[in-house]
């Protein structure tokens, strides 16, 4: 897989976790003495995706240098129940100081990694794509769409901010679909142009427009099947479909041989349970 970049407010993210956890200072930690050893192992419980080793790095860098950590399973790869993910050593109140805040960022990021995983080879063969949404968990979007991407999917927008998705409300307020995607393109630039559909009609309308790609919303497969025909006979520009609403896992695999471009799946970011790790620590004699 290729290195997929960082996010770059990654350091922001670590340092605010810190500062919620410790705070002025970690007062169970005192009572090791300052200048104890330790080693720790951090193990997996269940099989998962490892994903967020740059922020468990970090939180350690952050609050004591001097604590090393080698790692025994790469970034976005597959792990199994009771397989031992890295190695720590060093200062013993630093490790137990930054155990909970590294932990948290390592296992919360390996779930939305994993849960994107499962999805992806749930549609494996096909050209359909697994995308993520904005459904994300408060400050941790950049980090939780790193985490999709890992996971072999692919973001859609990351904000309000880097493209347009017109939806009810919007045509509403413009009058109709096609005003809505015309005062659109005004503002886009060249950032991506969506409109969200519920039936096929207002897909012809939307069709007629000048967007880059149409969410069926809550389409049955019936309905799906249609719309992709009509978007594939259309003349012009090849336009993109993205279907959303219903999706499970035990739903996504026919949705995807409907011939969809993507599917959106806001859970992969939003029903989050965190993949169950923990630390073994021992202190040195």
């Amino acid at each position: 897989m290729s290195p997929i970049p960082l996010p770059p407010d990654l350091e922001k993210q670590v340092a605010r976790a810190i500062a919620e956890d410790v705070g002025n200072g970690d007062l169970t930690a005192s009572l090791i003495p300052a200048d104890k050893k330790a080693r720790a192992t951090v193990i997996s419980r269940e099989p998962a995706v490892l994903c967020g080793r740059a922020w468990f790095d970090d939180v350690f860098r952050q609050l004591d240098p001097h604590v090393t950590v080698v790692w025994l399973a790469g970034e976005g790869a597959k792990v199994v129940a009771d397989q031992t993910l890295c190695k720590l050593a060093g200062p013993a109140r630093s490790i137990l100081t930054g155990e909970r805040t590294a932990l948290n960022f390592l296992q919360t990021l390996s779930a939305t990694a994993t849960l994107t995983r499962q999805h992806v080879d749930a549609i494996a063969g096909t050209s359909t794509r697994v995308l993520d949404t904005r459904k994300t968990i408060p400050g941790l979007r950049l980090a939780q769409k790193y985490a999709v991407r890992c996971g072999g999917g692919v973001n859609h927008r990351i904000g309000l901010f880097d493209a347009v998705l017109v939806k009810e409300n919007h045509i509403a307020s413009a009058g109709s679909i096609a005003a809505a995607v015309a005062q659109a393109r005004k503002v886009a630039g060249k950032a991506v142009v969506e409109v969200e559909v519920e039936n096929l009609d207002e897909l012809q309308q939307a069709l007629a427009t000048d967007i880059d790609r149409v969410l069926l919303d809550n389409f049955s497969l019936e309905l799906l099947r249609e719309a992709v025909a009509l978007t594939h006979a259309r003349v012009g520009r090849r336009i993109e479909l993205e279907a959303s609403g219903n999706v499970s896992l035990q739903t996504i695999r026919s949705i995807a041989e409907t011939g969809v471009d993507y599917i959106s799946v806001g859970g992969l970011t939003k029903h989050v349970q965190a993949v169950d790790l923990s630390m073994r620590f021992s202190l040195e004699a």
